[in-house]
């Protein structure tokens, strides 16, 4: 079926995050840990922020102490977000896909921040859902962010859409959702490794149309 849909990560795709990752997994793990949901010898470095809170779910985390994990995952973002810039080639390939294309942004990132860096960076309007984690049921690499996607344009099934971002998790969740996954940036075989398989992959943002020209 002939792509109708793009579906863009946020940070480090379409964005130049200045999120500290690191930072913002290891508050949220000290936060957890106190509640005696991880061990003290959790592998950390296996594990994103998102994988870690699933494995804390297993342990007895309650919506409420989720939504508090939440706000020291917002107390990062927001601050990452300023003086956030775009990838090179971001707003050249938007305005080129704007209007021919479906455009979606899902990230892991709460809405709030992810419209506040949108907007910072001029590049809100070209998209017609922004969706966070507030969509979703489970961050990524739960498909349930691009499921709520299918959900709000039921008239474009799976196969219309493509998905594009620079982490397996991204891939995992597309994959989920029965969404083709282009890969920027990281090497094929970095996502394969992780059990995500590509469709395409780009080193630069300017490479996707000749991709959706190809018929991938």
């Amino acid at each position: 079926m002939p792509i109708q849909g793009i579906i863009f990560d946020m940070d480090n795709t379409l964005l130049q995050s200045r999120i500290d990752f690191a930072a913002m997994k290891r508050h949220i793990y000290e936060y957890l840990f106190g509640l005696q949901l991880l061990p003290g010898d959790f592998p950390l470095s296996e594990h994103t922020s998102s994988t870690m809170l699933e494995q804390a779910k297993s342990s007895g985390l309650t919506a409420e102490m989720y939504a508090a994990a939440m706000d020291i995952a917002t107390e990062h973002e927001l601050r990452g977000m300023e003086g956030a810039g775009l990838e090179r080639g971001a707003l050249q390939v938007l305005e080129a896909l704007h209007g021919r294309y479906t455009l979606v942004v899902v990230t892991n990132n709460s809405r709030p921040a992810a419209l506040k860096a949108l907007e910072i960076t001029g590049v809100a309007a070209y998209f017609d859902l922004i969706a966070g984690r507030e969509q979703m049921t489970a961050l990524k690499p739960s498909s349930s962010g691009f499921s709520y996607v299918l959900e709000q344009f039921p008239q474009l099934p799976a196969s219309n859409w493509l998905s594009v971002g620079d982490s397996w998790i991204d891939g995992a969740a597309s994959a989920g959702a029965g969404i083709a996954f282009v890969s920027y940036k990281t090497d094929p075989v970095v996502m394969k490794a992780r059990g995500v398989e590509v469709t395409g992959h780009m080193q630069q943002l300017s490479e996707l149309e000749d991709l959706l020209a190809s018929g991938l």
